[in-house]
């Protein structure tokens, strides 16, 4: 059990799960200096636990199945699993585990944390846009939502296949543009 998930009785601090229907990861990265190329992680899951009275005291974990990887092209996506890049084989997940949390100066909020993919553990810094505060849907769940976007090199997380173009440039670009919406579900 994470840390994330043991604390249950303090004042102001609720848990919650990521509802994987209503929540997606999704990223941008150029292809041949021409066009972006998006695509998604169609599973994913994890807690968090948000302290209202101490916004610094709340955390995340989340976790995604690197193997759910999608970009519309069934033949990109194989080469995406492959040891080329994701090496789903060798390591299947994707994981993130939040250290901090703070707000900046105009009142959003940042998310810094340890993100590993294929092996490789970097910390990394989410800019989160808090989503509306607690409703009830019309079955009596309690939720709640957020949005986040980061940007990071592809190559600091040991993904380095590329192939040079004639005209210079490269067939992939280095930076990826991470875009993360949840819908969270009160536990």
């Amino acid at each position: 059990m994470s840390a994330a998930t043991t604390v249950t009785s303090t004042p102001g601090l609720t848990s919650w799960e990521l509802d994987p229907a209503h929540s997606s990861v999704q990223f941008a990265v150029r292809h041949m200096m021409v066009s972006n190329v998006r695509g998604e992680f169609t599973k994913i899951s994890g807690t968090v636990q948000i302290d209202t009275r101490d916004i610094t005291r709340s955390s995340v974990h989340a976790v995604i199945d690197a193997a759910s990887i999608s970009t519309r092209d069934e033949q990109r996506d194989q080469h995406l699993r492959s040891p080329d890049f994701l090496d789903v084989a060798n390591f299947p997940t994707i994981e993130f585990q939040s250290t901090r949390v703070s707000r900046d100066s105009n009142g959003g909020l940042k998310l810094a944390g340890n993100l590993t993919i294929h092996g490789v553990t970097k910390e990394i810094v989410l800019d989160v846009e808090d989503g509306a505060s607690e409703l009830r849907d019309p079955w009596g769940n309690t939720k709640r939502g957020a949005s986040a976007t980061t940007k990071l090199n592809r190559k600091d997380f040991g993904l380095r296949w590329n192939v040079a173009l004639e005209t210079g440039g490269f067939v992939v670009g280095d930076e990826l543009k991470i875009e993360i919406d949840v819908e969270l579900l009160k536990k």
